[in-house]
């Protein structure tokens, strides 16, 4: 097929023309993504600023779409359960909250076992930097006495040392170790 000088200017142009339609849709989904990082971390750190959100309770969300944000996790109390939906609300750019957020049932022998766990967690010498601050990195839920460890640690031997420390506590029935090492 031989094609006219017009012919080639056409294809060119053509071909142009895809090229910068497929270059102004990355930037809009670049676009999309930094506003989606930037939602994510306002989120996060509404809910870390909740004034009853501690160490015995772990909090998780989901930009699930446009406006839509799913919030998982465990509570002790109903209050931090409706106060963290309550402050996501607020977020700019959140238009509906779905709250699968489960409240932990009320149990002296769980209270004890939080306590034990926790003791036994950061009395450790190389463990108890992870209780520091206002917002401890290391997460102890229990429930009907299975204790997890939720959060964020340094190395693969804290994650072990954490597990084995947990699960010397008298009456833990079993623990699940979700602690995730920080990449370097």
């Amino acid at each position: 097929m031989r094609l006219g000088k017009f012919g080639v200017f056409a294809i060119a142009a053509l071909l142009a023309g895809t090229a910068e339609l497929s270059g102004a849709a990355q930037s809009a989904v670049v676009r999309s993504d930094v506003r989606t990082r930037q939602l994510e971390y306002e989120i996060g750190a509404a809910l870390l600023r909740l004034p009853y959100y501690d160490v015995f309770d772990s909090l998780a969300y989901e930009v699930a779409g446009k406006g839509l944000v799913r919030l998982s996790g465990q509570v002790r109390t109903g209050w931090l359960k409706n106060d963290a939906e309550r402050a996501v609300k607020r977020v700019r750019g959140v238009d509906t909250v779905i709250n699968d957020i489960e409240i932990l049932p009320p149990s002296l022998g769980d209270d004890r076992i939080r306590l034990a766990v926790y003791r036994s967690l950061f009395a450790d010498s190389s463990l108890y930097r992870y209780a520091l601050g206002a917002n401890p990195s290391i997460r102890i839920i229990v429930k009907n006495g299975r204790v997890t460890l939720e959060g964020l640690v340094n190395s693969p031997m804290d994650k072990t040392m954490a597990g084995f420390k947990a699960r010397e506590v008298w009456g833990v029935f079993g623990v699940t170790n979700n602690l995730v090492v920080e990449k370097s």
